[in-house]
């Protein structure tokens, strides 16, 4: 399973669902992500990854690109 930056640098057709990753964020709660096998669960991770790492240029022309209300780059 490719991660996140290699589906967005690969040429991959990615269906945009930064939105719900941002509103998780947003909210500010504990969630416990329980999927079944093959559901994206290290997709997510791997986005989350990204998010938190401030690889803003992955997530140009996506909802994170501006739905972002914090900052989310640490040091």
């Amino acid at each position: 399973m490719p991660t996140f930056e290699e589906l967005r640098n690969g040429g991959f057709v990615y269906v945009d669902k930064t939105k719900y990753l941002v509103e998780l964020i947003d909210s500010g709660k504990v969630y416990f992500l329980a999927r079944p096998r093959r559901f994206g669960k290290s997709l997510t991770v791997s986005t989350f990854d990204e998010l938190f790492s401030g690889n803003k240029e992955l997530f140009k022309g996506l909802y994170a690109e501006g739905g972002m209300q914090m900052n989310l780059h640490t040091e």
